[in-house]
């Protein structure tokens, strides 16, 4: 009787907690802390300097040389990291703008209200940021990564490390890894990583709970060596703590993952047709799934002036990413109360209106059983797998082994920002992933080459 009344209690304390905008909405920056001050001043916010700054860096330009779904294109284009992340930027930004339009007017009597009108740019620069921590070869290489360590050669490792040192690596995630690219001081970096601000920072994390809860689907948000960072943000920022080890989402991480999600399946039926794995007839019909028949007849209509078939996909596309943000915004709005309680379930497209959630998931099935199945695309999983394996046995040996006159020629090629000669073998291990993870897929595709001995540098 005594633990049930303990567990009602916590329960109630537990439902009438309630994040709050005027702290979720914070442009104190990680490592600068020091300066931070709340008057603001010039022409740019600081979430805009956010963005700004994720533009110029390297980081997000090598995401143009990494695989999305498709092989890196020849003569027709797909898209690439790169270019999925500018336009998952352009979506999330659109929907946060709308949510802010639908809440403000909720807030008028508030002091704080007009930090609303920046949500859009922290859910643009969360966006823009979202898959800077993805390894080579799509979402394969992750896989890869963490099956090396499961099944593979790393196996071996399993007693030299802590249990949650050992979760980090057997569910390695790209979101994780973004979180440690963006906050994690490398060799001659300065404190707080890219000094990012709180509230960008915890927009990125999907899964604000470490890999001890990372599931059979083995998902969480940042590894053992960056858990103090994200728990002093997320206590800065108010988000509820559910547990020891685990807290609710920042409320802007539902629209960056709905800006993610349609972006990543609406794109992907583009480039289905333009690899002619889908027909145009095929790809119309099924875009046209989430409008009313008043609008088909509109669409139609003006596709009927169109006659590059290209064109007509495009403007459909175009179409069908308008009335998904409208949906989830619409969705966010009308669940706010359940957001900022941290009791929504699901992700937003999960409540959007039947129609065109049942499109949505047409969508979803002709992808993965015709598109991420697709011969070349499976041709480049496995030539990933491949080529991440080598890389991992190689260069860890490297690390662990750093006398060796190969591991010596070997460790030469790693950026002076990794740090290979750390204390720990955890440490190291690390060192060995970020470097392979910043690798572009020709970068990776060249060093194996090089390391089978099948080719040599040119000049």
């Amino acid at each position: 009787m005594g633990l049930l009344l303990i567990l009602c209690k916590n329960f109630f304390s537990m439902a009438i907690q309630r994040m709050d905008w005027n702290r979720l909405v914070l442009d104190k920056r990680l490592g600068l802390e020091h300066y931070h001050d709340d008057k603001g001043g010039g022409v740019r916010s600081d979430f805009e300097r956010d963005y700004d700054r994720l533009v110029f860096s390297s980081p997000f330009r090598r995401l143009q040389n990494k695989t999305q779904v498709f092989p890196l294109p020849d003569s027709i284009f797909v898209h690439n990291r790169l270019t999925h992340s500018l336009e998952v930027s352009s979506v999330g930004k659109s929907m946060a703008r709308e949510v802010g339009i639908r809440l403000m007017p909720r807030y008028k009597g508030e002091p704080w209200v007009d930090k609303l009108r920046d949500i859009g740019e922290i859910v643009a620069a969360a966006c823009l940021a979202h898959d800077l921590g993805n390894p080579p070869f799509g979402h394969s290489g992750e896989k890869t990564i963490g099956a090396y360590f499961s099944e593979g050669k790393g196996l071996e490792f399993k007693d030299k490390f802590t249990t949650e040192q050992w979760n980090d690596l057997i569910h390695f995630e790209g979101n994780a890894n973004s979180f440690r690219t963006l906050v994690h001081q490398f060799n001659g970096r300065r404190p707080g990583g890219f000094a990012m601000t709180y509230s960008t920072l915890a927009s990125i994390v999907k899964y604000p709970y470490s890999s001890m809860h990372a599931g059979k689907k083995g998902k969480f948000g940042f590894f053992t060596t960056e858990k103090d960072v994200f728990e002093r943000i997320a206590d800065e920022l108010g988000l509820i703590k559910l547990d020891e080890n685990r807290y609710c989402r920042h409320p802007l991480v539902y629209i960056v993952e709905a800006a993610d999600d349609i972006c990543y399946q609406i794109m992907d039926i583009e480039d289905g047709h333009k690899l002619r794995i889908i027909d145009t007839d095929e790809t119309i019909n099924l875009l046209m799934g989430f409008f009313t028949p008043e609008r088909q007849a509109s669409i139609r209509n003006h596709m009927d002036q169109v006659a590059d078939p290209n064109e007509k996909i495009a403007y459909m596309r175009s179409c069908a990413v308008g009335l998904l943000v409208q949906q989830c915004a619409a969705t966010f709005a009308d669940h706010e109360d359940e957001i900022m309680e941290g009791r929504f379930e699901g992700s937003l497209i999960d409540h959007i209106d039947p129609m065109p959630a049942q499109a949505y998931q047409a969508c979803s099935k002709l992808a993965m059983e015709r598109l991420y199945r697709a011969s070349y695309v499976v041709d480049v999983d496995l030539a990933g797998n491949r080529i991440i394996n080598l890389l991992l046995e190689k260069l860890i040996e490297a690390v662990m082994h750093p006398d060796r006159n190969y591991s010596q020629l070997l460790l030469n090629k790693f950026p002076q920002q990794y740090d290979v000669h750390a204390p720990t073998l955890f440490e190291q291990v690390q060192a060995v992933l970020d470097h392979i993870s910043a690798m572009t897929d020709v970068y990776a595709l060249n060093l194996y080459r090089q390391l089978n001995g099948i080719s040599l540098p040119t000049v």
